[in-house]
């Protein structure tokens, strides 16, 4: 898609495959290398300067199934008097900056290169408030439920949150290199706006950081939960186990080929389980009264 400005002109590719991009490097003189970057992804955020336009990839995320998130890259090329956008995926967010840009009637190029993205890091905020959600969700039942589906969902969060902060580190540190080169094509006046990006991705930053100490003390939870039900199921066993031992004395002692108490007495059985049976009662009040139970 093409979009005519007074400075140039906006070329919006959303198939990195298009042979449109090689006629578009041919006519604009884009390096072979960075345009080969462009189709084999994903590459990591960076910016670079060329004798005649500036290179810069950024990353988007969207949240997609499960604790799944999605990293789309967005490459731009910005000369003097042109403007390439390369992207795959959802559309949403440059019909956005088109809307933003009418709205604004924004006239310069290096302008609609900040208003990407500047996009693209408003649209961690969602991601973010998706995560305070997840979060929230599994501290509510890490104490209740610490079951097997508990620790993978945690484990799942939190190599969600590495790869996104990765992805946020990056950006943060394009737009940083951005900010020191505000003279030639990106005009001083954006400056200001850069930087306020550029708080926005720190921001971002520590907010998933803050995440990630989270998610580790609900770990911390969940498996101080599970050695905490370990440890009353090894109490009950014990307990039972230390209730049937006089039993088991008891019937062993009368199991013997000895002559024995209540041997020829009509309720010598019930004498013996009558036996068994203060034994264990016994031995409950004990360990009541020591409040082992």
């Amino acid at each position: 898609m093409e979009t005519v400005l007074p400075n140039g002109m906006w070329f919006d590719l959303d198939d990195p495959e298009s042979p449109e991009l090689d006629d578009l490097a041919k006519r604009f003189g884009l390096h072979e290398l960075q345009v080969e970057d462009c189709r084999h992804r994903p590459q990591r955020c960076k910016a670079e300067d060329h004798e005649h336009y500036k290179l810069a990839i950024l990353k988007q995320v969207r949240h997609g199934s499960g604790e799944e998130l999605i990293f789309d890259d967005v490459d731009l090329f910005l000369g003097p008097d042109f403007l390439i956008s390369v992207r795959q995926g959802e559309p949403a967010l440059f019909d956005r900056v088109r809307a933003r840009a009418a709205e604004e009637q924004v006239k310069r190029l290096d302008w609609v290169f900040y208003m990407i993205a500047d996009e693209i890091v408003d649209g961690y905020q969602p991601v973010l408030d998706w995560f305070a959600e997840e979060i929230d969700a599994v501290e509510d039942v890490v104490l209740e439920q610490p079951t097997p589906e508990t620790l993978a969902r945690i484990f799942a969060l939190r190599r969600s949150l590495i790869d996104f902060r990765r992805a946020a580190t990056g950006v943060r540190e394009v737009i940083n290199s951005l900010t020191r080169r505000e003279k030639g094509l990106l005009g001083e006046d954006l400056g200001v706006y850069l930087r306020d990006v550029y708080d926005h991705t720190i921001r971002t930053v520590d907010i998933i950081e803050t995440f990630q100490d989270l998610l580790a003390g609900t770990l911390d939870i969940y498996m101080s939960a599970v050695a905490n039900r370990t440890n009353e199921v090894m109490k009950v066993l014990t307990i039972w186990g230390t209730v049937a031992l006089p039993l088991l004395i008891i019937t062993g002692f009368f199991g013997m080929n000895l002559g024995l108490p209540w041997m020829h007495q009509a309720h010598g059985v019930v004498y013996a389980v009558g036996l068994m049976g203060a034994s264990s009662v016994v031995i409950l009040a004990y360990f009541k009264w020591k409040r082992w139970y």
